[in-house]
């Protein structure tokens, strides 16, 4: 057991790329993690990681050593959940990652019907608009928003999102209303967390880097300065369609819109056989589809 403890410390560093981040993961301290890390390189006769004040990296044992020893840890977590599909009730924590507005909104009032139809799962919801890495950061289940980037992470469709670019009466009435997209380059364009908007073009997918005086990864905070008249911005339906709809917001460039958004859900491979996360997965898909 005592070797087992020191490959799984040392498959968490490296994945987690600090020894102190490690401990976390794994409940322990620092200094536990650097012991069984020391005790795996002096049975083996080599160094395994190089340590700096500020970074850690892997020695060339250490690249081939961590591979096999990942190899071994995925085949663990794979029979846990091959064995946990012969339970009755399903069990276990689900670890979710979020966008903030979007989580708050649609995901977290769902949650605690699940809980209540699953009483022994456990759920721990994290709201960010930052990027996580699924397996580094160990979650299960990822709700990412947009296009799907090719990866080794595998998704299902939740439902589907239409993004508009959008402005106010009061803007347009002073600057008027851009008609193709080049056109964009001469008027204030507010930013969300990423410079780029996404659109078909001719039947092609494009890019469009954007410029302006505001940008906020926040989606109320880029929709404030929208209908205060700063500027145009793209949001998603769910945000301004209350907007479009009373007039208080006028949509833009519509023949350009790109129709293969959507809301997805994410999760690594390894992840895909949990019966938890099955279950999760259904019932979020089901949940938006009675409600679309």
């Amino acid at each position: 057991m005592r070797r087992w403890d020191a490959i799984e410390a040392f498959v968490a560093v490296v994945q987690r790329g600090s020894f102190t981040s490690a401990a976390e993961s794994l409940g322990v301290s620092p200094s536990h993690v650097s012991r069984r890390v020391a005790e795996l390189e002096s049975q083996l006769g080599t160094p395994l990681i190089y340590r700096t004040t500020r970074s850690i990296r892997l020695s060339d044992a250490g690249e081939e050593y961590y591979a096999e020893c990942n190899r071994l840890l995925q085949g663990f977590l794979s029979a846990e959940q091959k064995i946990s599909q012969q339970s009755e009730e399903p069990s276990g924590l689900l670890k979710i990652t979020c966008g903030a507005t979007f989580g708050e909104r649609f995901i977290a009032p769902l949650l605690p019907a699940f809980l209540k139809r699953y009483p022994k799962l456990k759920v721990d919801l994290h709201l960010s608009n930052s990027r996580v890495d699924l397996i580094r950061d160990g979650y299960d289940l990822a709700i990412r928003l947009g296009t799907m980037e090719d990866s080794s992470l595998l998704a299902r469709r939740l439902c589907d999102r239409t993004e508009y670019i959008c402005a106010s009466p009061e803007y347009l009435e002073l600057y008027g209303s851009p008609h193709t997209l080049n056109e964009l380059s001469r008027h204030n364009c507010l930013q969300g967390s990423i410079p780029t908007w996404l659109f078909m073009d001719n039947g092609q997918r494009r890019e469009f880097r954007v410029d302006g005086n505001w940008r906020s990864n926040s989606g109320p905070a880029l929709i404030e300065a929208v209908k205060a008249g700063l500027g145009i911005a793209q949001l998603p339906d769910y945000y301004v369609a209350p907007m479009l709809k009373s007039g208080e917001l006028v949509s833009l460039l519509d023949n350009y819109r790109y129709p293969y958004s959507g809301v997805w859900l994410v999760y690594p491979k390894v992840r895909q056989q949990l019966p938890r996360l099955k279950l999760l997965c259904d019932y979020l898909i089901e949940s938006f589809s009675e409600h679309a």
